[in-house]
């Protein structure tokens, strides 16, 4: 260990305790370690002499060989080279020196002080530009300097962020004064801890007791992510109280809508488009689109609409735009234009016009690649990012795919895996690994075009997308319109990678509750699991169709030559009532990577 303070005294003792206790219990030998700490100064520079004292004891009861006053020159494979010329050979080096000054402050107009750190007075600001905060070990208080320790840090939050908001609405700052000593608890890694506050100096196994209890109690703070959105919204500015953060009213009606300012704006700033067929469009905006209808077709309508789930807006609003589509080629039919309908949250007029436009920009993105004209819309502030499309299609009046039309023996075909409102869940609760996320958002952004194309020219008998009301009750309609049943392979649904994992662990969709009154569709005994990935709501899901048996193979080689690759056959039509084939689904997941 490289540096004798609090932080590499503690890490190397704790380091320590831990390897050799593992050494221990895979019955190794603890002879066969060594351990030391090189340090440039005394160890616990900043500490009183009896707890430097204490320390160097402990070290020594523990064999750990102690250089101070030897500052390491050089690091090379192996080896520490030191001021002294001496050596310490090393298989593993790590290094808890003091805060260090990053090169790009000295680059800067900003003050700084004899060490480089940023120089700044009582109410944090830097001392030769008042827009400029600072705090933490960038941060030097000139008036009342302190040591880089993270206590001052945390500490210097509260009243950092009450400046930052009294400086953005024009009222005097308030200056912080730190306090002038604080209590230290460092662990020896034994359970036992030794404490340091000025002059003063204790040890004991009730103050690793007392540490411990802190050092949780702290990191909770940070892992119940319900805890911290609970208190987040304790503690925001009331609606409406006179002189708060907010502003006191929001109208509603058409002064609800998103200013001409902004909205011109970010309309202008997208690429014009005309596609056939449009008469009035975006290009010359008027009180509403004019398309004609294509002779020999039927045109095909849908509405979908819903609040972001994700921090982007650009890949929110590329994601409801091709989940809006999904309607449309469920019918057989191709989507030609697009209203939209967006909600974006009140604010500066520049933060809603780049709102406005990464969405508007993310969903012409997925419609300029769907050859889907965006003719028009609707826009309105609210209290969450959201936006739904109407989309217009056309369809062969004699290729118009229905719910209703499955045949006893037809085998159901699923083109996209199962899971992403739980996975959803667990992404609001940080409960889901980010790679988990970025393949379900990949995947949700596939078009279902080429699929509804397969799966038409595979005999599909019947044909629906996998939305709200999850696998199960989006198949209960069609079975109702098909007067049918159906026997499901639960094993073999195919499901986003991290699915199976949270679901057993009783992460669900908040809309779950109210999908399981649809529960009634399952015959014989259903654990919690299989429920929650049967009516899990899907965005942007697959779609589901009746193919005749001797169709499947092909009809599955042609998906996941299109890109389908976790496309499934996952039941089939039978005239026994739904039932599972299983008792519940196994650990199988897509795996996407």
């Amino acid at each position: 260990m490289i540096g004798g303070g609090a932080g590499g005294v503690e890490l190397l003792l704790s380091l320590r305790s831990r390897l050799l206790a593992d050494v221990h219990a895979s019955n190794g030998q603890c002879a066969d370690f060594s351990f030391a700490l090189v340090t440039a100064g005394e160890i616990l520079a900043g500490h009183n002499r009896r707890v430097k004292e204490a320390f160097r004891r402990v070290l020594a009861q523990r064999g750990i060989l102690l250089r101070e006053h030897s500052p390491a020159r050089s690091l090379r494979s192996g080896t520490i080279m030191l001021e002294d010329g001496s050596v310490v050979d090393a298989d593993a080096v790590l290094v808890t020196t003091d805060a260090a000054v990053p090169a790009w402050f000295h680059s800067t107009d900003l003050a700084l002080d004899g060490r480089g750190f940023i120089a700044v007075g009582p109410t944090l600001q830097t001392l030769n530009d008042a827009d400029v905060f600072a705090a933490g070990d960038c941060a030097a208080l000139v008036a009342t300097e302190r040591e880089k320790a993270g206590v001052f840090a945390v500490r210097a939050g509260p009243p950092l962020a009450q400046n930052l908001r009294r400086r953005a609405r024009g009222k005097p700052l308030k200056p912080w004064r730190p306090q002038r000593r604080h209590l230290a608890l460092i662990s020896t890694g034994e359970r036992y801890a030794i404490a340091s506050r000025g002059v003063l100096k204790g040890e004991g196994g009730w103050l690793w007791s007392l540490k411990d209890w802190i050092d949780r109690r702290w990191m909770r703070t940070y892992q119940d992510v319900e805890a911290i959105r609970t208190h987040m919204s304790a503690s925001a500015p009331a609606r409406g109280k006179q002189g708060g953060d907010v502003e006191e009213m929001r109208c509603g009606g058409c002064a609800a809508k998103i200013g001409p300012a902004p909205l011109s704006r970010a309309l202008a700033r997208l690429r014009p488009s005309q596609a056939d067929g449009v008469v009035i469009g975006l290009d010359v905006p008027d009180d509403a689109a004019v398309i004609t209808a294509p002779s020999g077709k039927h045109l095909v309508q849908s509405v979908d609409f819903f609040r972001a789930f994700i921090d982007d807006p650009y890949v929110f609003g590329e994601i409801a735009a091709n989940h809006a589509l999904n309607d449309i080629f469920a019918m057989g039919g191709t989507p030609r234009h697009a209203l939209a309908t967006a909600v974006v949250p009140p604010g500066p007029a520049a933060k809603v016009e780049e709102a406005l436009f990464q969405v508007l920009a993310g969903a012409r993105a997925c419609l300029d690649r769907e050859g889907v004209e965006l003719i028009g819309g609707h826009s309105s502030e609210g209290a969450d990012l959201a936006i739904g499309f109407t989309a217009t299609g056309v369809v062969d009046p004699d290729r118009i795919m229905r719910k209703g039309g499955l045949r006893p023996g037809d085998v159901l075909v699923l083109t996209k895996p199962l899971g992403t409102g739980i996975l959803f869940a667990a992404a609001m609760r940080a409960r889901a690994e980010a790679s988990w996320v970025q393949a379900a958002l990949s995947e949700m952004r596939r078009s279902n075009r080429k699929a509804s194309e397969i799966l038409v020219a595979q005999g599909g008998t019947a044909m629906t997308d996998i939305t709200g009301f999850g696998l199960a009750g989006h198949l209960g309609e069609m079975l109702a319109a098909s007067t049918a049943d159906a026997e499901l392979d639960v094993s073999g649904l195919p499901l986003y990678a991290g699915v199976p994992l949270l679901a057993r662990e009783g992460v669900t969709s908040t809309l779950l509750r109210e999908n399981l009154a649809l529960a009634g569709l399952l015959r014989g005994e259903v654990d919690a699991f299989t429920r929650a990935v049967l009516f899990d709501p899907q965005t942007s899901g697959g779609l589901l169709a009746g193919i005749p048996a001797d169709r499947v193979t092909s009809c599955l080689d042609a998906l996941r030559s299109a890109g389908y690759r976790h496309a499934a056959a996952i039941g089939r039509i039978t005239r026994t009532g739904l039932s599972l084939s299983e008792a519940g689904i196994g650990a199988r997941a897509a795996g996407i990577a």
